[in-house]
This record gives C-alpha cells, structure tokens and sequence, in this order.
C-alpha cells in the first residue's frame, strides 16, 4: 500500500513539473509493437529542457510501457504541445525526439531499449512487421523484393538515402535486399523500389546479315560506340553481340538506340563490288603454315558439299581453287584469304575456334632404381705333378676355377704362372687366396689353394626429370652420354709393300641416361591423359664381346588419365633373383669333409627395384608458370651458393667468386578483383575493337 502511493506520488510530480494536463488514463495493449490507440485519455504534454530519461519515464507512465535507457543516452529535451494528444500520439512524437537526438528505440514485446542509432542496426527490434507506418520513427527491419533489376546495382543507389547508422545489404542469389531503418525512411525507399522496379522496354532485336561477318561488324560498331562514355555511364548504351553460328547481330536496349544501330547494319551489310575480298588475319597463337593447309581443305570441302556432293566434287574443287584463295606468311605469322563473304565467314569461323591459347603442363618424372647384388665363391685346387729332366709329367689334381679377376677364371694353374711370371700375369687373383707347394726343376711338385671371395654391390639411382608441354605437344627431355659400341672389325692388309697390318673397328654411338617423352591431353576440365615414354639406362662397368661395354637398360611407353597435381605409379619392376652352383668330382666330392677338397662352390643374390612416378600439373596462367620456373630457379642457386659456401684453409684460387645464378625475377602481379580471367584452354579468346600494340588489327 505503501509503495503504491509512493509511486501515484512520483508520477503525479513528474506530471506536475512538465506541467500536464491528463484527463483519462487509457494504457496500450502490452506487447503491440506500437502503443494501442487511446480510449478517451487526452494528455498535454510541456516539457521544457528536462532529461531525456524522465521525458521517457512520464511517456512509459503515459503508455504503459518499460523503457531501458542506455548509459550513453543523455540530453536535455523539450516538447511542447498545445493541443491534447492520446497516448499513442505522445509516444511516436517521443520517437521523433529519439530521432532529433542520434538515438532509437527498439521494441521488445513491452520492454523498449533506447540505444544510440548506431547501435541500432546490431540489436533485435521490430523484426520483418507485416506492415509499415509511414510516419513512425521506429527502427523495423525488412525485406524488399526485387523482381525485374539488380538488387546489387539498386542497393548501390538507395544507401545514399539512409543515413550512416542504418542497412542496406542485397542478398546473394535472391535479388532481394536487408534493410534496417526506421519506419518512415523505410517506407519511402519501398515506394522508390516499387516506382523503379518495373519491366523495361528493353527487349532484344536479332538482325541476320547477308554480306558481312557478324564478328567484324560487331568489333566495328563496339568501337564506334565505345567513344561516347557519358552515354555508358548513363546506360544508355545498348549491347551489341554476334553470333557466328547464324552470323546475326544481336541488339538489346532503348528502341531509339536499337533503331540507332540497325540503320548502321543495313548501310554495312552490303556486297562488295567484284563479290569477294582479301582479309589479313594475324594468328596470335596457332602457327599460320599448318593451319593454312587445313583451311585449303577446308575451303575445297565446303564447296565440294556445296555442288552437290560426289556427282559435283570435281567442278566443286576446281571452282574453290579459282574462287578461294589462301597462303601464308611466315614473318608476321598470318594468312591471306581471299574469298567470297560466306566463304570468308566460314574460314574466320574456323580460325577463331583454332587460334586460342593452349595450357601449359609441367610433368615431373621421378625414377627410382634400387639394386642390391651379392655373390660368395669357396673353392680347393690342388695339382701333383713331377719334374724330370724338363718333363712335367702330372700325377694327379683338381684343378677348377673359383671366382673370376679382371672378368678371367682363376685356378691353381693361373695362380702358378703369376708366381713364376709376375710380369706376365693377367689373372690375379682377388679375394682371400691362400696356398702351399713345391716348385721345382726336378723331383716331385705339388701345389694346394684355397679361396675364398665374397661380393657385395649396392645401386641406387634416383632420376627426377621435369619438362614443360604444350597441351596436345609431345615434348623430348634427354639427358644421356654418347657411348662408343663396336659393330665391326676387319684387318686391312692391301695396298701395304711393306708388310703392314691396318685394323679397322667400325663404332656406333648409343644415348646411355634418361630419356622422357611426354605428351599431355587435356580433357577440359582438371584431368588430362598422358601418353609417356621413359627410358632409363646406364653402364654397368662389364664389358663382352671385343670389349664393349654392356648397358642396363629399363624402358617403357604407356597412356594414363591422371588429375592435374596428383602422383601416379606408371611401371615398377621388382626382381629376386638367386642362384648357387657346385662343381666337384664324383664320388669324391660326396665324402663329409674330405669332399670339400674335390669340388668348389658358388652362390650370387640379386635383388631389384625400380618404380617410376608421373607428377602432371596444368598450368593455367602466368603466375603459375612462373611460381613453378622459380622453384626449380631457386633450386639451382641454392646448389650453387651451397658449392662455393666451402672454406680451404690454403684456398689455391683466392678472392675468386664461384658462378651463381642471378636472384630469380619477382612474380608477376596477380589479377586484380574484378579483373577479366584470363580465356581458359579450349575457349577462344574475346576479341577487342582496340588494336593490339603492335599495330596488327585483331582477328
């Protein structure tokens, strides 16, 4: 009881001290998101110079409604109203005083938050209403529809009739635009959009042409109308585009304009005087002597088709030759045509399709050969003979090669020559060799040896070879020796009086190393197919016949489809290999430990792995290419500073700078937002009305 005449109390003074008059008191309906309309209560609000919070304060009592008042809202207000207003009345013209003062109120059910309106647009409000009042200064957010403009170009326009504490944001994907703002302002830009938003006149107009090239035409017309910007900026520009399948002119915009243009077209479309012309056309990327024979064919099967197929295909061809005339030139890399208008269509048409940017691919080949040898020889030779009178005359032996040396078999009886002609010697022998006997010119000789060899060979090769292709070009990669082979040898003896022997030896010289042959095919989008072809070989340090070296060899060709930056195996070979022999003498050689003296035994192990790695990567653009070739630039400098980082401490070159290579060049500056791409392989490139630099008009 106590606390409701305290605050009747606190009320009635506010009331009293603004000098109000009320007469009745009839609140608004809680949660509405405007006060409800009054009953009979009528209030004259005087406020002169007072808080803006105990001017809210009496409005919550008015309307009965709870406002929260943020730190930051302070001022000093005044309304002044001579006439009596309801309850509603009172509290837009509140919000209006909000608006004066750079602040807002945002209705939460019956709990409204005055904020700063910059605030505004971040907190909940009177989301999406059903309807807006034009004259309340609620801030609301809605949605507006657009059906028959941009929503993006017309955002453009409409944000520079919000102020700054308000939204205006379209949405991707469905010409439609977010705004927050206040009621009235929000209204006003509805009309706007619903006056603006109408279905233009702007249809399409479609003109065949009957002389001229579409392209041409269009290139011509584009540059006349590129000279007016005032009108491109205003939009009043119309679009002009070919079609060179129909070869037709496509016009959209303003009538008066598409009138404009099409009295253009009737006064270009018309025949030349001796019914053909001669057109120079600069290539840009195709080579102009290859595709010139294929115009020529070209050029022979269309008028082949158009003199009635095979009865005709005689007259066809011999009026193509004298009616269409075609040849190259090599220094400016362009082709000469002369030829009927349908004719020159026809050919310009093939040209456009052909002379296009072609991608790039660089390939990374990685070529792993691991090999792993090894072999053991165990063996006993021995031999009993006799010396009389210069007669040798052998009792006994076993006499058996064990291992090799210099690629020669070596037995007890090699091992005796080396001893007794150590000049003479071919055969010495490797390994742990050890042997006992007698030696002499008469009596009973004997000698006993026991060897034993073990070897061990380790190879591995890793190759990465890299090549850069054009799409559809096959590209070579070799990095090989030219190795000597013997094919032939024969003695001349003629012509010689005095006895001589000429020897002749007839060579032929083979590539030994790595050799890569690539070629890409790109299927349009990030897959290509790769034809390759590897081949890997090297010396293996053996020699056979007449002392020619032997080679290794590992080679393959094959076709994959593979995704542009992914590792594909290609071909692997693994290969273990053993294998051991015995040579002993019968019976004898079966015998448990005494055996070992009659026979001697071998043993070799090999092992192989080798795996090839195919690397592709597509090559769109510029900065790639040359992200790439620093790498690989980078790479090499690197080596080169590593080599000559070395310190000697008696330097036998001094204050000489080994050879580096240049810092690599910076990379090239990325496209910027909003730029035209670059045209994608495949497609041919949008031609210009400008001429390029060089002076040669486009094709």
């Amino acid at each position: 009881m106590i606390r409701s005449v305290a605050h009747f109390v606190r009320v009635a003074v506010l009331l009293a001290g603004a000098a109000a008059t009320v007469t009745a008191q009839t609140p608004p309906q809680p949660g509405a998101p405007p006060p409800a309309a009054s009953g009979s209560r009528m209030i004259t609000p005087n406020f002169t110079n007072v808080p803006i919070e105990q001017l809210a304060e009496a409005v919550g009592e008015a309307t009965n409604t709870t406002f929260i008042v943020d730190p930051r809202v302070r001022a000093q207000v005044s309304l002044v109203n001579p006439k009596a207003m309801t309850a509603n009345e009172l509290y837009y013209a509140f919000l209006s005083i909000l608006q004066v003062y750079n602040f807002a109120a945002l209705r939460s059910g019956n709990v409204v938050k005055i904020v700063p309106d910059v605030n505004a647009r971040q907190m909940p409000g009177n989301d999406l209403p059903s309807s807006l009042g034009g004259g309340s200064d609620e801030m609301v957010t809605t949605v507006i529809e657009v059906k028959n403009i941009s929503a993006n170009q017309l955002a453009t326009v409409l944000r520079q009739l919000q102020p700054q504490y308000g939204l205006l944001q379209p949405i991707p994907g469905t010409n439609s635009m977010v705004i927050t703002d206040r009621a009235s302002n929000v209204a006003r830009i509805q009309r706007i959009v619903n006056r603006v938003d109408q279905s233009g006149n702007s249809n399409v107009e479609v003109i065949p042409l009957q002389n001229a090239t579409a392209g041409d035409l269009v290139r011509t017309i584009n540059a006349l109308s590129a000279g007016q910007p005032a009108d491109a900026a205003a939009g009043l520009t119309p679009r002009v585009v070919a079609d060179d399948r129909t070869n037709s002119v496509l016009i959209s915009g303003d009538p008066a304009q598409r009138l404009r243009i099409a009295t253009w077209i009737a006064h270009l479309d018309t025949p030349l005087e001796n019914g053909t012309g001669t057109d120079v056309i600069y290539l840009k990327y195709a080579d102009a002597e290859a595709l010139a024979s294929k115009l020529k064919e070209q050029a022979t099967g269309v008028a082949v088709a158009a003199a009635g197929g095979a009865a005709g295909a005689a007259g066809g061809a011999a009026g193509a030759d004298r009616s269409v005339t075609i040849w190259p030139d090599k220094q400016t890399n362009a082709i000469v045509i002369t030829a009927p208008p349908k004719m020159m269509r026809s050919l310009r048409t093939v040209i456009d399709k052909l002379d296009i940017p072609r991608a790039q691919v660089l390939v990374e080949a990685i070529i792993a050969d691991v090999n792993t040898s090894k072999s053991a020889d165990l063996g006993v030779n021995w031999a009993v003979f006799s010396n009389e009178d210069g007669a040798n005359v052998p009792v006994g032996g076993f006499v058996n090669p064990v291992g090799s040396a210099n690629g020669n078999a070596v037995s007890i009886v090699d091992l005796t020559r080396s001893i007794l002609s150590p000049a003479n010697a071919t055969s010495v022998p490797l390994g742990a060799t050890m042997a006992v006997g007698r030696l002499r010119d008469n009596g009973l000789n004997f000698g006993a040896m026991i060897r034993a060899l073990r070897a061990d060979g380790n190879s591995n090769v890793i190759a990465t070879p890299s090549i850069t292709a054009t799409d559809n070009q096959t590209a070579e990669f070799k990095s090989a020796q030219e190795v000597p082979f013997i094919t032939g040898q024969y003695t001349n003896t003629q012509n010689n009086s005095n006895g001589q022997v000429n020897p002749f030896t007839t060579v032929q010289r083979q590539e030994v190393g790595t050799i890569l042959k690539i070629t890409p095919q790109i299927n349009g989008g990030n897959a290509m197919t790769l034809k390759v072809e590897v081949e890997s070989s090297e010396l293996t340090g053996k020699t056979g016949d007449a002392g020619s070296a032997i080679t290794q060899k590992r080679s393959f060709k094959t076709e994959v489809l593979v995704e542009s930056g992914a590792t594909v195996v290609v071909a692997g070979l693994i290969r273990d290999t053993k294998a051991t022999g015995e040579t002993r003498v019968p019976f004898l050689g079966r015998i448990p430990l005494l055996g070992e003296l009659f026979k001697t035994r071998n043993a070799t192990r090999e092992q192989t792995n080798l795996m090839v790695f195919i690397r592709p990567k597509i090559l769109t653009d510029s900065l790639q290419s040359a992200i790439e070739t620093n790498s690989k630039y980078n790479l090499i400098r690197d080596a080169q500073i590593r080599q000559g980082s070395g310190f000697e401490v008696l330097p036998l070159l001094p204050f000489d700078k080994p050879p580096v290579l240049p810092p690599a060049p910076p990379l090239p500056a990325a496209p910027a937002p909003g730029a035209p791409a670059a045209p994608a392989a495949g497609t041919p490139a949008t031609t210009s009305p400008v001429p390029p630099a060089d002076g040669k008009p486009a094709n």
